[in-house]
């Protein structure tokens, strides 16, 4: 299996009403001189889930996401594709309903459909789900990030970096629209764990301009609180959007099993957060949602 490029406790917070201003500080915390070589193939997977806009904190805003391509340009890897997997619709129709395959053109980057092949067999090792399908570009892929919002979830509590990597990839031909035909929902936080486990995230950047409260994946309320997180940590970074969410880690089944499982960080004090202090971004954002200023520890 595929290793980590870079492992590393740092979480970027970047700040700025502009998101393509915050994602760009938040990346300028990470060590990333040496992430990328000319031979890489960088595949970004972001989240497209329905034809809902990004105002709504539902799926990434394309401006934001051309904003990213231009950081992994300017280290010359082989290639740059960009992949999704819509949940409810033909993904096509959410990249041509928000302008990401006019940007895609201009910016001369491959887009691949993980609901459609070509197709391998993954031995994820689940529960209910011991393999499933998956579009190829998993193997061709030697870098993979994760770019989404954060959300809360009816049924996974939260969603953020690993949650889009394990929901985005299972392709709709095989486990049907909404993904529930075989079994996926039935043991949503063990599905969840094993993709985790077996697609490594080298890079994680999860927005909070806006971010969801309430119903997610697509009922809640969009909060704009102009941060964006970024990680070489998946975990490390998704324990800081559950905390921002109000949630610590052993309220999220997926992600404390990830925890104890050694894929990534999750304890607070072994997470080296850079831009922000951890206290005042639950107050900051908790202020915004919920009119009232709180933080977990405080």
């Amino acid at each position: 299996m595929r290793k980590i490029r870079i492992i590393s406790p740092i979480v970027g917070v970047g700040k700025n009403p502009d998101e393509k201003v915050a994602i760009m500080q938040a990346l300028g915390f990470l060590p990333s001189e040496n992430l990328v070589s000319n031979d890489d193939v960088v595949v970004i997977t972001c989240n497209m889930v329905n034809m809902n806009p990004p105002e709504k904190a539902v799926i990434v805003g394309p401006e934001t996401l051309r904003e990213l391509i231009h950081f992994f340009k300017e280290k010359n890897p082989k290639k740059i594709i960009i992949a999704s997997g819509s949940s409810t619709t033909n993904t096509v129709n959410v990249l041509k309903s928000f302008g990401y395959d006019k940007m895609l053109k201009e910016e001369q980057v491959d887009f691949v459909d993980l609901n459609s092949g070509p197709f391998i067999d993954l031995n994820i090792g689940g529960e209910i789900i011991k393999q499933t399908k998956i579009n190829s570009l998993v193997n061709e892929a030697t870098i993979m990030v994760s770019f989404t919002q954060l959300k809360t979830h009816e049924e996974a509590v939260m969603s953020a970096s690993i949650k889009n990597i394990a929901l985005s990839w299972p392709p709709a031909e095989i486990h049907g629209y909404p993904k529930k035909n075989t079994g996926i929902h039935e043991e949503l936080h063990d599905f969840i764990y094993s993709m985790a486990k077996n697609i490594p995230i080298d890079l994680a950047v999860v927005s909070l301009s806006p971010a969801m409260i309430g119903t997610g994946p697509s009922k809640g309320i969009a909060i704009r609180s102009d941060m964006v997180l970024a990680s070489f940590d998946a975990v490390a970074c998704d324990t800081i959007g559950a905390r921002l969410l109000g949630f610590k880690p052993q309220a999220v089944g997926y992600l404390y099993r990830c925890i104890k499982e050694k894929i990534g960080i999750g304890r607070i004090d072994d997470i080296d957060l850079k831009g922000q202090k951890l206290i005042d971004m639950e107050k900051q954002f908790s202020k915004l949602a919920y009119g009232k200023e709180f933080s977990i520890d405080e």
